[in-house]
């Protein structure tokens, strides 16, 4: 859910630069950006620490959030191991948050 809102609003924002672009209008285009980059800043920690439980979840070291790093290969590995299914039980983290 966290990803969804997450994505929903970036992308209510990156209208705003759309719509100013579409005008021809330099100052709504700049602060579109500006609202943009401070949402991204903003979010940074909630999403590595979201990233990181769901790592924890499927039972991989949180240090996997590094993977993408790995240019285009990289990012496509991540959404495999954000899709994957939890492991069932508990594992080295803790309880499976879905229960039994």
């Amino acid at each position: 859910m966290f990803y969804l809102f997450y994505t929903i609003f970036y992308f209510l924002i990156y209208g705003i630069i759309f719509v100013g672009a579409s005008m021809e209008n330099d100052t709504v285009v700049m602060a579109g950006s500006a609202l943009v980059v401070l949402y991204v800043l903003g979010t940074l920690l909630p999403m590595w620490t979201v990233s990181v439980r769901r790592l924890h979840d499927i039972g991989k070291s949180g240090w996997f959030i590094l993977i993408n790093m790995i240019p285009i290969a990289g990012a496509i590995w991540f959404l495999v191991l954000m899709c994957t299914d939890s492991q069932p039980g508990s594992n080295s983290y803790g309880a499976n948050p879905k229960g039994l």
